[in-house]
C-alpha cells in the first residue's frame, strides 16, 4: 500500500488548451542544437568543430569542472554552427541530421548483470547522464558523490502537463529496465511519487522502490515539494531525482544498446490547433510543429514546457532538454484593456486572489478553463509582504523569507530557510500569485549558483 500524502496548498490554474491523450505525428525535424543553458551551472567545452561529422551518442560537449560528464548528439549529421554570446559564451551547437540517424553502438545492457559504478560508467560514456539531477542546487548530478536516497517523480501537476501514465505506458518495459540500473547507484532508499489519478501498472507496480501517493494539486508533482513531505534534505546531505519519463529514454537505450532520444510530448495551449501528443527528438527544431498548426493573425508566445516554468522560444525553436510539452498561448501585446488591469472582469478574466468579480462565478463553476496571455498585468516593484507565497508553497519553509535572503545571499539565512531543498520551479506559483511581480525563478536559480560556488 503506497503512502499517502495530501498537499493542503497549492493552486491547479484553469488555463485553457489541454493535450487529448492520442499520438498526433513525428516532428521532423532537418536541424538539432544542444544549449549548454538547459543545464545550469555547466561550464561547457566543445569536443567537436565546425565541419565535424558526428552519430547519434558522439560527445559534442564535456563538463570543465568533470571531464567525464559528456552531452552527445541526439541524431547523425554534420556540425555545421558552433555560436557564440557575450564573452565567448558557447549559446549552442548545431548540427545538420541526416535523413536516416546512425548511432554509437554500445551494445545491450542488463543492468541485473552489472554493479553500481559499471552503470554510472555506462550513463556517463553514452551522455545519459545528466537526465539525473540532484539537491542541493538542482543541476546535474555530481557522479562523484553517493546520493542519500533517490526521489522518482512519476506524475506531473503543471498547466497543461503531460500525462506520465501515457508516455510510460507506451514503452513499460524501457521504464522497468530504466529503474532496474537507477536502484543499483544508491545504498538509500529509492521513491517514487504518483498520484491519487494513476493509473498505469508499470508505475504502480514498480519494483525495489517505496512508492507515495500524493493528490494532484499543483506543485504536488514538482521534485522538491515530494522530498519535502518524505525525507527532507538536510545540509551537507545529496539526493537524486529524475523524471520517470526520463527513465524511458535510459532504459531504452540500456535495451536497444544505442542512443535514441527521442521524447513522446505533448503539444498544449490555447493557440494550438492539432493538440495530442507528438514524437519529437530532443533539441529539434520545432518548425514543422508549429507550421500551420496554430492559431492565425495573433502574436504568439512559443514555449518549450509549461507556461510556469517553460523556456521561451520563437517559431524555428527547439525542443529543450527536459521538456516534454510544448504549449502555444498569446503574447497578448496586441490586446489593450479598457484601464488596464483595473478591467471589471465579470466573467472572463482569472483571479486567484478576489481581485476580479468573476472570482464568485469560479467558484460556483470550477470546470471553467481560461485563455491565459503572456502579459504581466501590472508593474515591477517593491517586495510586499503578504503572506501569498504561503498560500500557494506547500513545503515546510517561510518562501518570502527565503527569497529576501536570497537577495541578500546572507548564506547563513539562507541555510536556515531550507535553500538546499528547493529549485526554481518550486517557486512558480509564488511568481504567479505575486502581487510585486518578481522574477523569483530567476532570483533563485542565481541564488542557488552562487551558493554552490561558495561552497564547492
Amino acid at each position: 500500500m503506497p503512502k499517502q500524502i495530501k498537499i493542503k496548498k497549492g493552486l491547479n490554474i484553469p488555463i485553457e488548451g489541454e493535450a487529448p491523450e492520442n499520438i498526433v505525428g513525428h516532428i521532423k525535424s532537418s536541424t538539432v542544437r544542444i544549449c549548454p543553458e538547459d543545464f545550469p551551472g555547466l561550464i561547457a567545452k566543445l569536443k567537436v568543430k565546425v565541419g565535424d561529422k558526428v552519430k547519434a551518442g558522439t560527445p559534442v560537449l564535456y563538463d570543465k569542472n568533470n571531464e567525464a560528464l559528456f552531452f552527445v548528439s541526439p541524431v547523425s549529421g554534420e556540425v555545421t554552427a558552433i555560436n557564440r554570446g557575450e564573452k565567448r559564451k558557447l549559446l549552442d551547437v548545431t548540427i545538420q541530421a541526416d535523413k536516416n540517424t546512425e548511432a554509437e553502438n554500445f551494445g545491450k545492457a542488463d543492468p541485473s548483470g552489472l554493479s553500481g559504478e559499471e552503470i554510472k560508467s555506462l550513463l556517463l560514456n553514452t551522455g545519459l547522464w545528466p537526465f539525473i539531477k540532484q539537491r542541493p542546487y538542482d543541476t546535474i548530478a555530481n557522479p562523484e558523490k553517493s546520493p542519500r536516497d533517490i526521489f522518482i517523480t512519476g506524475f506531473s501537476t503543471a498547466p497543461l502537463s503531460p500525462s506520465v501514465d501515457f508516455i510510460v505506458d507506451r514503452e513499460p518495459e524501457s521504464f522497468r529496465t530504466g529503474l532496474e540500473a537507477l536502484v543499483k547507484l544508491t545504498t538509500g532508499k529509492v521513491y517514487l511519487s504518483i498520484s491519487t489519478e494513476t493509473k498505469s501498472e508499470a508505475l504502480r507496480n514498480a519494483k525495489n522502490v517505496e512508492i507515495c501517493e500524493f493528490n494532484p494539486l499543483h506543485p504536488a508533482g514538482n521534485t522538491g515539494v515530494q522530498i519535502n513531505n518524505i525525507v527532507p534534505v538536510n545540509k551537507g546531505e545529496t539526493v537524486w531525482t529524475i523524471s520517470a519519463v526520463d527513465l524511458v529514454i535510459i532504459g531504452r537505450a540500456l535495451l536497444k544498446g544505442e542512443i535514441n532520444f527521442t521524447r513522446c510530448i505533448a503539444y498544449t495551449g490555447s493557440e494550438a490547433v492539432k493538440k495530442g501528443y507528438y514524437t519529437a527528438v530532443i533539441g529539434g527544431e520545432l518548425t514543422s510543429l508549429f507550421d500551420s498548426n496554430v492559431t492565425k493573425g495573433k502574436n504568439l508566445r512559443y514555449i518549450s514546457g509549461n507556461v510556469l516554468t517553460g523556456t521561451k522560444i520563437d517559431e524555428n525553436g527547439i525542443l529543450r532538454f527536459y521538456d516534454s510539452q510544448v504549449t502555444v498561448i498569446p503574447e497578448g501585446n496586441d490586446k489593450h484593456d479598457f484601464i488596464g488591469w483595473a478591467t471589471p472582469g465579470l466573467n472572463n478574466k482569472y483571479s486567484a486572489g478576489c481581485t476580479y468579480p468573476s472570482k464568485l462565478m469560479q467558484m460556483f463553476n470550477s470546470s471553467k478553463k481560461y485563455r491565459f496571455d503572456a502579459r504581466l498585468l501590472g508593474g515591477r516593484r517593491a517586495i510586499i509582504m503578504s503572506n501569498e507565497y504561503e498560500k500557494v508553497f506547500p513545503m515546510d519553509i517561510l518562501p518570502e523569507q527565503l527569497v529576501k535572503s536570497t537577495i541578500a545571499f546572507n548564506i547563513e539565512r539562507m541555510e536556515e530557510l531550507g535553500i538546499y531543498e528547493v529549485a526554481p520551479e518550486d517557486f512558480a506559483l509564488c511568481e504567479f500569485v505575486d502581487t510585486s511581480k518578481l522574477e523569483i525563478q530567476k532570483i533563485i536559480r542565481e541564488g542557488l549558483l552562487k551558493l554552490r560556488k561558495e561552497m564547492e
